[in-house]
């Protein structure tokens, strides 16, 4: 495992600015949030917290995530089957039942 280190300033306010390849590792983006914890020996973890519209959260549950991981590997695999139109796709799916 490698470890790369970056350094930023703090402001008078408490501000700071996160390098670019902090953000990305955090997958955070303007307007996101922070979240820290600081444990009994004083280490701090950070995690980026992505800020969901409501009626889109549906697509963040754990549920719908495994579909999405499971639906990516059948693809990767080329476990995947192509229809020349709509009737064919839902026929196939009725015969797979």
């Amino acid at each position: 495992m490698t470890t790369t280190t970056f350094r930023a300033a703090v402001c008078d306010e408490g501000r700071l600015t996160l390098p670019a390849k902090v953000r990305e590792a955090l997958g955070v983006s303007p307007g996101d949030e922070l979240e820290f914890a600081v444990n009994d020996d004083g280490v701090v973890e950070v995690h980026g917290l992505r800020k969901i519209r409501t009626d889109q959260a549906w697509f963040r549950t754990q549920r719908w995530q495994g579909g999405e991981r499971e639906a990516d590997e059948d693809i990767a695999a080329g476990r995947t089957t192509r229809h020349e139109g709509v009737d064919e796709m839902f026929t196939h799916l009725a015969e797979e039942n």
